[in-house]
């Protein structure tokens, strides 16, 4: 993949990365990608936010993990559900998601620097 151009450190400042807790999340009826999650954000409230990694998990393997988000995207209607944000992922040599996890214990909402 080539690399994207170069940003200023003001545009990467412009994203809201934090963590989230994953509280619930299920199958998109209809999307053999989308995995629906609510997440929690701590005093940002609980989130709806769609995640096309279906085919790497199973959706009951998510719940209760501390993920990366971005939370400040305009919201994003797929499959007729509002997406609150995105998760962040990286994919493997075979095209699998890979989530990023933290190797403490993170309190929801934290926001990333």
């Amino acid at each position: 993949m080539e690399a994207k151009p170069e940003i200023t450190i003001d545009d990467f400042a412009k994203l809201d990365l934090r963590v989230g807790k994953i509280v619930a999340a299920e199958a998109v009826e209809g999307s053999d990608k989308l995995i629906k999650e609510t997440v929690d954000f701590g005093e940002l409230g609980e989130r709806t936010i769609l995640s096309g990694i279906r085919k790497s998990y199973e959706p009951e393997d998510l719940v209760g993990k501390h993920l990366m988000f971005i939370v400040n995207l305009p919201p994003r209607a797929m499959m007729g559900i509002e997406s609150e944000g995105m998760l962040v992922a990286a994919s493997d040599e075979e095209g699998r998601a890979v989530l990023y996890e933290f190797d403490k214990e993170v309190p929801a909402g934290t926001s990333l620097k």
